[in-house]
C-alpha cells in the first residue's frame, strides 16, 4: 500500500494532471493520493497558493478583490475544460470564495481558508477526473481523514489522536484523493500547516494508514548530492538516511521543508523522492536506516545564505556559570531565533539568519550585552553563508576535516567559523557569502570527483 504525493509542478495544469492520472493507475498500490495546490505553469506564472494570498490580504485591507478572484477561477476553468469536467466544479470554488471572504466565524483564520483552496479545489478536480475515466476515486477532506491539529493558524501541527482515525482509511475501497496543507482542530477550525505543508499532509497519512511506501513526486529525478545551480551535472543521491535529509533540508536543499518528513521518519516508513514526467526512473529513498553501505563518507553539501554571527568574548568565560543561558535569554527577549551557538573557552558564537537580526535591533542588543555581561568584546559580521557537509558514516572517517579544509584552501577561501553537530552526521562551515560557490565546487571536487 503506497500514499503519493503530488507538488505543485505536477498539477500546474490539465497536462498534468493526465500524467498523474495515469501514474496512479499503473500502480493498483497507489491508493491514498495527496496534492498540492496548482504551481507555475512557466517561469513567468504565479501559484495558485500566492493567488490566493494575495486575495486574502486585499480583502483584509479592504481594497476590491475581484481581479484576484477571476485570475483563481479563470485558472481552476481552464483546467477544468481540458479535461472535459463539469463546469459545475467552477461554480461550487466560485460560491466557496465568496462564503470564506463573507464568514464572519472564521474572521481570526481566513487567510488559512483561503490557502487551503487551491488544495482543495485540486483534489476535487483530480477526483472527478479519475471518476470520468471509470475508476473508483473519492474526494477525502482532511476533517473526514482524520487529520486534527492543534490551533495554529498558518503553522498547525498534527495531533498524535490523528493516526487512530487516519488508519481507518484503509476500509475505504479504491482511490481516496485528499488536498495537502490542512487540517482541523477539535472543534473544526481550518488550520494550514507551513508553507510546503502537502509534503507534511503525505507523511501524515503515510504514518497513519501505515504504508509500506510513501512516494513524493516532483519534477527531479532524484536528490543530487550538490545543488545543480552551483555544480553543472552533479552525481544523484540513491539513497539517503532520514538524518541526512533532514540536515540537508535545514541547510539549503529544497526538495523538503525540513520538518516535513517528521511523521514519515516517526513512523519509519521509507520515502521515494520521483518525477513526474519520469515515473520509471528509481528516484531517491530516503530510509530510516542505509540498507547497503554508502559509497562514500559525504552523501552530500549542502549551502545557505544570509547568515550572521554574533561574537561575544569574555575572559574566564567557561568559569561563569549561566552565561550562555543569560546571552541567549537577550536574544529572547528581543525576539531573535538563533541557528547555532558555538563556543570556546573565553568565547561564544551565536549564528543567526540576518532576517531574524535586523540592522535596527543590532545596537540594542549589543549594549545590553555590553552592560549586562560585562563581556570584553562583542561584534556582529554580517553576509555569511554556511556550507554543510553531510553523511552518516562522517563520525567512524579519518581525514573529513582535512579534506575540508584543503578543499576551501584550494579555492582560496577563508573559513569563519567550523561546528560539528553532536549527532556527527554534519560539519557546517561559515564563509562569507560572496565565496559560496568557488567553496562548494572546491568541496565537490574533493568528495565527490576525487
Amino acid at each position: 500500500m503506497k500514499v503519493a504525493k503530488f507538488g505543485g509542478s505536477s498539477v500546474a495544469d490539465a497536462s498534468m494532471i493526465r500524467k498523474v492520472a495515469q501514474i496512479i493507475l499503473d500502480d493498483k498500490d497507489r491508493k491514498f493520493i495527496i496534492v498540492s495546490a496548482p504551481g507555475k505553469r512557466n517561469d513567468s506564472d504565479i501559484k495558485v497558493t500566492d493567488l490566493l494570498v494575495e486575495l486574502g490580504e486585499k480583502h483584509a485591507a479592504n481594497e476590491s478583490v475581484d481581479a484576484i478572484k477571476a485570475k483563481v477561477v479563470e485558472r481552476f476553468q481552464t483546467m477544468i475544460h481540458n479535461l472535459s469536467l463539469s463546469s459545475a466544479i467552477v461554480d461550487d470554488i466560485s460560491e466557496t470564495i465568496d462564503q470564506v471572504l463573507i464568514n464572519p466565524s472564521i474572521k481570526d483564520h481566513r487567510l488559512d481558508s483561503l490557502k487551503a483552496m487551491g488544495e482543495d479545489s485540486l483534489a476535487k478536480i483530480l477526483s472527478a477526473y479519475l471518476q470520468s475515466l471509470g475508476e473508483e476515486a473519492t474526494y477525502i477532506n482532511p476533517r473526514d481523514a482524520g487529520i486534527i491539529v492543534s490551533d495554529e493558524p498558518g503553522n498547525a501541527q498534527v495531533l498524535d489522536e490523528s493516526y487512530e482515525k487516519i488508519y481507518r482509511l484503509r476500509e475505504h475501497k479504491g482511490i481516496m484523493i485528499i488536498p495537502g496543507f490542512f487540517g482541523f482542530t477539535k472543534d473544526q477550525k481550518l488550520m494550514t500547516f507551513p508553507r510546503g505543508g502537502s509534503d507534511i499532509t503525505g507523511a501524515i497519512i503515510a504514518a497513519g494508514v501505515k504504508a509500506d511506501l510513501y512516494e513524493n513526486f516532483t519534477d527531479v529525478d532524484s536528490v543530487y548530492c550538490v545543488n545543480p545551480n552551483i555544480v553543472e551535472n552533479p552525481k544523484e543521491i540513491s539513497e539517503l538516511t532520514y538524518k541526512e535529509m533532514r540536515e540537508l533540508s535545514y541547510a539549503g536543499f529544497s526538495v523538503f521543508q525540513d520538518e516535513a518528513l517528521i511523521p514519515a521518519f516517526k513512523a519509519k516508513i521509507p520515502v521515494c523522492i520521483k518525477n513526474t514526467h519520469n515515473p520509471d526512473k528509481e528516484g531517491t529513498m530516503i530510509v530510516s536506516e542505509r540498507t547497503e553501505p554508502s559509497s562514500g563518507t559525504v552523501v552530500g553539501i549542502a549551502s545557505d545564505r544570509g547568515f550572521l554571527s554574533l561574537y561575544v568574548s569574555k575572559y574566564l568565560m567557561n568559569r561563569e556559570i549561566g552565561f550562555g543561558k543569560n546571552l541567549l535569554q537577550i536574544l529572547v527577549d528581543e525576539g531573535i531565533s538563533f541557528e547555532h551557538a558555538p563556543s570556546g573557552i573565553d568565547d561564544m558564537s551565536v549564528i543567526i539568519r540576518e532576517e531574524n537580526f535586523p540592522k535596527a535591533k543590532e545596537e540594542k542588543v549589543m549594549k545590553r550585552i555590553q552592560e549586562e555581561l560585562e563581556v570584553d568584546m562583542v561584534t556582529v559580521e554580517r553576509d555569511l553563508a554556511m556550507i554543510m557537509l553531510v553523511g552518516e558514516g562522517m563520525n567512524s572517517t579519518y581525514g573529513v576535516a582535512s579534506q575540508s579544509t584543503q578543499a576551501f584552501a584550494n579555492a582560496g577561501v577563508n573559513i569563519e567559523m567550523i561546528n560539528q553537530g553532536s549527532s556527527e552526521v554534519s560539519v557546517m562551515f561559515g564563509i562569507k557569502e560572496e565565496r559560496i560557490e568557488e567553496s562548494v565546487q572546491s568541496l565537490y571536487q574533493v568528495f565527490f570527483e576525487s
